[in-house]
């Protein structure tokens, strides 16, 4: 086979016409070394069986070991993988893109193992092949993983279409990879990132509290658990609260911030937040105030279902009213008894978390 064609493509400065190129002859069939932050790598179209049968033969890799899909898109994961639980999306929110790599459930069966890299010159490739991309790393086996141009090129020239050269990777170093789709989560590779920060990820608790502007009993019921677990010495969860209506320019009620400082806690500093898919996605706890939000949020993420309660359900009331109703332009008494109740919850679920 002949050399393989070489572009140069600096990190500061992406020619569009070049990266079209790679990206139709990725598209195409043909095998293009790219670079990432971690390593280069021999990018190939999944669709196209002669290119992975070139990949395979290449890596010395049996078919039954399959790559790992590489995307340009937080979002595209949820177009291969299936049933993802909320440490999938909390290592994402916290290290993609980046250098690592995911197990997965696929929805083909089986597992998947996706990567988000964030070399902006890998992304734009792979974003305009728009095909699904595998890029294991450009090396033949047994011999290290090229974090140089030259490197990547030396034993792979003739074996591929085309390279880019964008000269030493970033980071130098493969990506870890974790294995989510076993309970705990097994780090099958430690890479760039330790498996300390992937475990400082994965030990936190998040919670999260919904009303409907975050302006009253959200902030009540966020600022009291706070100072419940500070007074615990708790650092192991995470607490916020969003409104169904909610947005940055949200304030907390005159009511709630006198309430809240009586107690001992400031709340004037506020700033309301919406209830977005995103959010919802990385809280492993999610307690809202009335079976109206629990509803709008199961119409936003219906895979959530599991983690949504009503933080009354916690409270050891006497009452079949679940809700518990807005104070929002009522006097201080109604916001004092809404207090109390919340006040009532919270204690019960600072017991079980």
């Amino acid at each position: 086979m002949a050399l393989a064609k070489i572009l140069k493509i600096g990190p500061a400065r992406i020619n569009s016409e070049d990266i079209g190129f790679a990206a139709s002859v990725l598209a195409n069939g043909g095998l293009v070394i790219i670079p990432t932050e971690t390593v280069y790598g021999i990018a190939a179209n999944l669709n196209d069986a002669k290119a992975m049968e070139r990949l395979f033969s290449i890596k010395q890799r049996p078919k039954d070991k399959p790559f790992s899909l590489h995307i340009a898109n937080k979002k595209k994961v949820e177009q291969y993988a299936q049933d993802l639980p909320v440490s999938a999306y909390k290592l994402m929110e916290k290290f993609w893109p980046g250098a690592l790599t995911i197990i997965l459930k696929a929805k083909a069966g089986g597992t998947i193992g996706i990567r988000f890299p964030s070399n902006l010159i890998a992304q734009e490739i792979i974003a305009r092949a728009d095909v699904p991309v595998v890029c294991p790393s450009a090396n033949l086996r047994g011999k290290p993983a090229a974090i140089d141009f030259s490197e990547a090129l030396e034993d792979l020239s003739g074996l591929v279409d085309l390279a880019i050269d964008s000269g030493k990777t970033t980071l130098g170093a493969e990506s870890t990879i974790v294995d989510l789709t076993v309970q705990p989560p097994k780090v099958i590779r430690e890479g760039c990132l330790k498996r300390e920060q992937i475990e400082a990820v994965l030990s936190k608790k998040s919670i999260l509290f919904v009303c409907t502007g975050n302006s009253c009993r959200s902030v009540m019921a966020e600022a009291w658990l706070k100072k419940n677990l500070k007074e615990k010495n708790r650092q192991d969860v995470e607490v916020s609260s969003a409104g169904i209506l909610s947005s940055e320019a949200t304030l907390a009620s005159r009511s709630t911030i006198e309430i809240l400082s009586r107690e001992g806690m400031d709340v004037s500093g506020h700033r309301g937040q919406a209830v977005t898919i995103d959010l919802l996605k990385i809280t492993d706890l999610i307690l809202v105030m009335e079976k109206i939000h629990e509803n709008r949020i199961l119409e936003l993420a219906p895979e959530v279902k599991n983690r949504v309660f009503l933080l009354k359900e916690f409270a050891k009331i006497n009452d079949s009213n679940l809700d518990i109703g807005d104070p929002i332009g009522g006097s201080e008494e109604v916001y004092q008894g809404t207090f109390k109740v919340i006040k009532a919850a919270i204690e019960r679920v600072a017991e079980i978390i």
